[in-house]
């Protein structure tokens, strides 16, 4: 079982990102860590507001957004690779908060 922990905590720690001086993960790491779609992440996460603090969750700017994907340089459509939509900006969870 410790490799199980270390192979875990080695998956988030390379999926961490800071983003406005926070380390955090994107919505859509931290839904292929817990075996869902971010769509249903991010509605869960919005039900249960009153659960989080305050600070736990916020939207990429259009700047920040461009950012990050020149970064990863994401896929093209059809291509493969994580593609993101400038109509859908990737939320940042912060995990410290």
């Amino acid at each position: 079982m410790p490799n199980d922990n270390v192979s875990i905590t080695h998956r988030v720690e390379t999926r961490v990102c800071v983003f406005r001086g926070q380390k955090v993960l994107l919505d859509t790491d931290l839904a292929k860590l817990y075996g869902v779609e971010p769509k249903r992440l991010n509605e869960q996460v919005k039900r249960n507001l009153h659960r989080f603090p305050a600070n736990f969750m916020f939207q990429l700017t259009p700047q920040e957004f461009t950012r990050l994907r020149s970064q990863n340089a994401t896929a093209k459509a059809g291509r493969g690779g994580r593609r993101t939509h400038a109509s859908r900006l990737a939320y940042q969870l912060a995990p410290d908060c």
